[in-house]
């Protein structure tokens, strides 16, 4: 075993960092080409079908099949002129990951055993069904209720990956029960929007929606695949189960914003090329405190989104990984000793008139509308800290930093004085949310305006 580890040691510091070119000069050449967002839209839809879909979008207008049927091939085409032969519903059921299923465009163009055509319609686009007593499901079972149903989420754009159309999806019970993390956070949204709404009018009578928004931010550790390879507990279960603890951890905390390894920089770089083609605006990455930890961060984005955005994001991490002779490990706590990867998810509310609801205003009532939904986040967040411990609850997530006590199962909330560098005057006992501190208040953050409370949590 002892020749084996100095064998795949010395493999490991023999590797260079891989050379990587980007797709084209400038980020905004080749920004969200692989998603079928509006840009693409406006080229592959007519421009009354353009019109209705925004509606739909924007307002939450309904759509008839006329609509899905026009949607359908305008994404069909735009699919297959970017090389796809397949699609998929993509959905997230309760396996903390994500599930797809897929199937070829083509049909036969008259009766069986003609030629085949490819064809995509608004019904294929809407729903489709599934085995859901083959995820869990909570004892749904029986023969004739079997069944799961995925439906089109409007809201999350679909993407390519390699040859196949993935199309963002809930995914329910024959009887109607959610089996996915898409649908009760859709609900969840829906309600927080209503409400907050209703009370904007209380200021501004404009105001026709409120938006959530996420900015989240993804830890993770980077390990050589050869000394993965030589580690049965981590190709296993992702973490290590025996073992000691080695001669220099953390304690000089002299990794944290230190210089980024010529190998993990190439890694970064690539992995940040590949996610800009989805419209994943990454922003932020560095060192984080544990040996080989590291974390990025994009801009935030409506809620909805950002959470399928970080789950292409950690697969494309893998596969990135893989070519520059790493493996990632996302567990909450790899290592005993050090840190653990933390998803630190930034939240706030904005309007559609462009008011950040959680952002301190310039005058009295702008002030009194800020205070006014801070108290009523503060006072949510003191009935309900059970369920949002229960959300992010493991017994890896609570000991995922035992050095660091201010950032343990207990979270303080509370007001801050802006600008003045102070710690918050109020503090809710076992809070699962944070508020997040001006500049020189304890920890370095990297500032957020428009996010204003931040939950811990691996899996979103």
């Amino acid at each position: 075993m002892s020749n084996l580890r100095f064998k795949v040691l010395q493999e490991a510091f023999a590797k260079k960092a891989v050379a990587v070119q980007p797709p084209a000069r400038m980020v905004s050449d080749y920004y969200g080409r692989l998603v079928f967002g509006r840009k693409q839209m406006a080229r592959y839809l007519s421009a009354e079908t353009f019109r209705a879909f925004c509606n739909v979008l924007d307002n939450g207008a309904p759509f008839n099949r006329e609509i899905a049927n026009n949607v359908a091939v305008g994404m069909k085409n735009w699919a297959l002129d970017m090389g796809a032969t397949h699609y998929t519903h993509w959905f997230q059921p309760l396996t903390e990951g994500t599930a797809e299923k897929h199937d070829a465009f083509i049909e036969y163009e008259g009766n069986p055993g003609s030629d085949v055509i490819e064809e995509f319609s608004g019904k294929l686009l809407a729903q489709q069904e599934a085995d859901g007593s083959s995820f869990p499901n909570g004892g749904i079972r029986n023969t004739f209720e079997a069944r799961g149903y995925t439906a089109w989420d409007t809201s999350s754009p679909a993407f390519i990956v390699d040859d196949t159309l993935c199309i963002p999806t809930v995914f329910v019970s024959y009887t109607g029960e959610a089996l996915d993390y898409k649908t009760p956070l859709l609900k969840a949204l829906h309600a927080v929007g209503c409400a907050a709404k209703d009370v904007c009018h209380l200021f501004d009578p404009t105001v026709h929606k409120v938006y959530s928004y996420l900015g989240w931010e993804q830890e993770y550790f980077l390990v050589d695949e050869s000394i993965y390879s030589a580690r049965p507990d981590l190709l296993l279960t992702g973490r290590t189960l025996l073992g000691h603890e080695s001669a220099k951890n953390q304690q000089l905390e002299d990794h944290y914003f230190g210089a980024i390894p010529a190998r993990v920089q190439s890694f970064m770089k690539e992995l940040e090329f590949e996610a800009y083609q989805y419209a994943i605006p990454c922003k932020t990455r560095h060192n984080e405190v544990a040996p080989n930890q590291f974390e990025l961060a994009p801009i935030y984005n409506e809620t909805n989104l950002a959470v399928d955005q970080n789950l292409i994001l950690m697969s494309l991490m893998h596969k990135v990984a893989s070519r520059h002779g790493f493996k990632v490990l996302l567990h909450e706590k790899p290592f005993a000793g050090v840190n653990g990867s933390g998803k630190h998810c930034n939240w706030s509310l904005g309007t559609d008139t462009n008011v950040g609801l959680l952002t301190p205003g310039k005058t009295p009532e702008e002030n009194l509308r800020f205070i006014t939904f801070l108290v009523n986040v503060m006072m949510a967040v003191k009935k309900h800290n059970a369920l949002l411990k229960a959300s992010i609850g493991s017994p890896f997530n609570h000991q995922r930093l035992p050095r660091q006590p201010a950032f343990g199962s207990a979270r303080p909330t509370g007001e801050c004085r802006q600008g003045t560098g102070h710690r918050p005057r109020r503090e809710t006992p076992h809070a699962a949310w944070r508020g997040t501190y001006p500049r020189g208040a304890g920890r370095q953050y990297r500032p957020q305006p428009h996010l204003a409370f931040r939950l811990h949590g691996q899996p979103l």
